[in-house]
């Protein structure tokens, strides 16, 4: 079984070389991009803080962070916007295909922007890491579901890889739409930071749902538009994009059935299992991003 599970695993690794040599040149010496190892780690270490810190905050008080959160938020709506109008105009600007866009490897300004544009797409997912960590510091320990923590230790690996191997070409459309979405969340949670006196300027949380399973729908059709027109982009990234688009859209489904469709019924199991409620808010995370709705939490 040892020899097995070695050799299985020198098999692997003699595929990541390979596989090192077809990655973009132009990529290898930014930040995080020399080797996967640190991704990996950063992902392994994000998972292990999840646990550990909800174990940590189990017995103690709350932190408010209602500052801390504004400006974080803030930034990410800023950070967001730029990684938006960056691929908006650079896939401008080079005239990309919305049905087929292969990956232009030169050495042309505007495609190394677009590389540049979707590394910080990349980067942002590292950082996004902290919306779970403000969730545990506050204890909102129901809003740390499946959910969110598949998006978030998935994302951050899985754009690795596209930033390593494709970034640009068809890649640049997900990243484009999603991060668009993310200035309108973010702006959200960031009016939510200020406190109970604004919860009645968040009245279209529901539409931020719909745009969410918008883009999903967006996401995987614009895929398979392209495996259609058998686009010269690798093939494996269409399919990986229209996998990981899938298994978010099934799980925020189930989300906004429970949220929006069947709500009295989410309350009723929700009183059931924690005897005393009070008001508070839940979060679920989907392809990058999360959406709020009025919840109960017990004390």
């Amino acid at each position: 079984m040892i020899e097995i599970v070695r050799d299985k695993l020198h098999e692997l690794i003699e595929f990541y070389d390979w596989a090192l040599t077809r990655a973009d040149n132009r990529v290898a010496d930014w930040f995080l991009m020399d080797s996967y190892l640190p991704t990996i780690l950063l992902t392994i270490g994000y998972l292990v803080t999840v646990r550990l810190g909800m174990n940590f905050m189990k017995h103690r008080k709350p932190f408010e962070l209602r500052i801390t959160l504004f400006i974080y938020n803030l930034a990410l709506v800023v950070l967001n916007l730029h990684i938006f109008y960056q691929v908006l105009t650079t896939s401008w600007k080079l005239n990309y295909s919305y049905t087929c866009q292969p990956v232009d490897y030169s050495d042309n300004p505007l495609s190394v922007n677009m590389a540049k544009a979707l590394w910080w797409y990349y980067f942002s997912k590292l950082i996004e890491f902290l919306d779970t960590i403000f969730f545990i510091l506050r204890k909102k320990f129901n809003q740390v579901s499946f959910l969110h923590v598949y998006h978030h230790a998935t994302m951050f690996p899985i754009w690795w890889i596209g930033v390593k191997w494709v970034p640009g070409g068809q890649s640049f459309f997900g990243a484009m739409i999603n991060s668009f979405i993310h200035v309108i969340m973010y702006t959200y949670y960031g009016v939510s930071a200020l406190g109970p006196q604004y919860q009645k300027y968040l009245w279209w949380k529901k539409y931020l749902t719909i745009l969410q399973l918008t883009q999903f729908i967006a996401g995987m059709s614009h895929s398979c538009i392209s495996l259609i027109n058998r686009c010269e982009f690798p093939l494996w990234m269409q399919w990986a994009l229209i996998l990981y688009g899938f298994s978010i859209f099934c799980l925020f489904i189930n989300f906004y059935i429970r949220a929006y469709k069947h709500p009295k019924q989410q309350k009723k199991n929700q009183n059931a299992t924690n005897g005393t409620v009070k008001n508070g808010v839940t979060t679920a995370t989907t392809n990058g991003t999360e959406l709020m709705k009025n919840n109960k939490k017990s004390n």
